[in-house]
């Protein structure tokens, strides 16, 4: 029994000499063959569109797509870089573009509306209380011309200030015609009308208005028969060969915008038309509902072709800031603590980097710090890659954390 114990001690520890003898052999011969092959070691294979699936040999994703291989030298990467096979680069349509440096024109683009302008707008109001018998223009937006019949008005206080001033013809007394004349021209009798009632020497019972513009009818607020006072706002009659345009600008803007500044404004419905003006007045305070500042316009309608209520773009040129980084809106990645921007580092090498912007003028973003001008950065599908990045700085802390364990 002694030797067959003795035989069978022997050679289990022959055995397991062998297997780790074997094993250290399996394990470190790897190591050394990419240095006497020259070939890269490929440490694992992962899924393009999520790192976290990784296989020991090639295949497919749960998705369908290839595996991509993983190599030794990749591994030790900085945090926030990600290596893409240009295969894959090339599948997911990276875009890229140089980081620019120059001044950057603050542009305002914005939208707006037209109205009439108002320095043109004529209110039409009696001076004394009346009916309005006849009404020459019944509807808002007709045009009138100058000198044309608004509306025939009935008032007796007009009547008999035309009898006193007829009793006045009659005595001879000058001292009372003048005061007699005086008080017709105070109620709003024009000297044409003064000089046909001193011809006629019959009161006229109703007393035309007549149009002292050219334009259109703005608004119209009687009808034949209302009972108006000098507080009724009758009519009101605008031109049409200068139109106002008010622009909203958001508040971050506010300080851009001056009195002056060429802008550009188009329309829908002339979508081939450029139409050039100025800023003609800021005013002063924001509006508190929309939080934006409005900005007033003027154009030139001589052609007719622009309406009130219409519909516009507007485009204000603001002065140039200096020398800045810009880069393209759509590079930036906006983060709730940080915004990013993927640069691309060269040979399917990105990085995502958090940098600081400035002011956003038009399709552009200055860029105050994180970024050097010529550096090329990722404009479209940053978003993907951006994420990959993270994910792997978040699996290389996750190792650092196991690897050293706290104290």
């Amino acid at each position: 029994m002694s030797r067959i114990t003795l035989f069978i001690g022997v050679m289990l520890a022959v055995g397991i000499a062998g297997f780790f003898l074997g094993r250290q052999v399996t394990m470190t011969e790897p190591e050394s063959a990419p240095a006497d092959s020259g070939e890269r070691k490929v440490l694992y294979w992962a899924a393009p569109m999520d790192p976290n699936y990784r296989r020991d040999a090639p295949g497919q994703s749960p998705m369908g797509m290839d595996l991509v291989p993983v190599y030794a030298e990749e591994a030790g990467t900085q945090a926030g870089n990600v290596r893409i096979d240009p295969t894959v680069v090339s599948n997911l349509g990276v875009r890229t573009e140089l980081a620019e440096y120059g001044p950057l024109s603050r542009r305002i683009e914005t939208v707006g509306y037209m109205t009439y302008d108002e320095d043109t707008l004529q209110h039409v109001h009696t001076r004394v209380e009346g009916w309005i018998e006849k009404l020459a223009t019944k509807a808002t937006g007709d045009r009138v011309e100058q000198g044309q019949l608004l509306f025939e008005f009935y008032s007796p206080t007009l009547v008999n200030a035309q009898e006193e001033y007829l009793a006045a013809l009659r005595s001879g007394n000058a001292r009372l015609k003048s005061a007699s004349r005086d008080r017709l021209i105070s109620l709003g009798i024009s000297n044409s009308e003064i000089a046909l009632l001193e011809s006629s020497r019959k009161p006229k019972q109703r007393v035309p208005v007549y149009a002292e513009v050219e334009g259109v009818i703005a608004n119209l607020g009687v009808r034949e028969g209302n009972f108006v006072t000098p507080a009724t706002d009758i009519m009101s009659v605008a031109k049409l060969d200068r139109i106002w345009v008010f622009a909203e600008v958001f508040e971050r803007q506010a300080n851009w915008v001056e009195r002056g500044q060429e802008a550009v404004v188009t329309l829908d419905y002339l979508p081939s038309t450029s139409l050039r003006g100025s800023v003609d007045y800021v005013y002063p305070e924001l509006d508190p509902v929309t939080r934006t500042l409005k900005v007033r316009l003027r154009l030139d309608n001589t052609d007719g072709v622009l309406r009130p209520n219409m519909f516009a773009k507007v485009l204000i040129h603001g002065r140039s800031t200096g020398d800045i980084v810009h880069v393209a809106r759509q590079a930036v990645i906006r983060g709730g603590f940080a915004n990013r921007v993927v640069v691309d580092l060269g040979e399917g090498r990105f990085q995502s980097r958090p940098v600081s912007i400035g002011i956003e003028s038009g399709d552009r973003v200055a860029i105050r710090e994180g970024l050097r001008a010529g550096e090329r950065i990722v404009t479209s599908a940053q978003f993907l890659i951006d994420s990959e990045a993270n994910i792997e700085s978040a699996l290389d802390r996750m190792s650092d954390d196991k690897a050293e364990p706290k104290p």
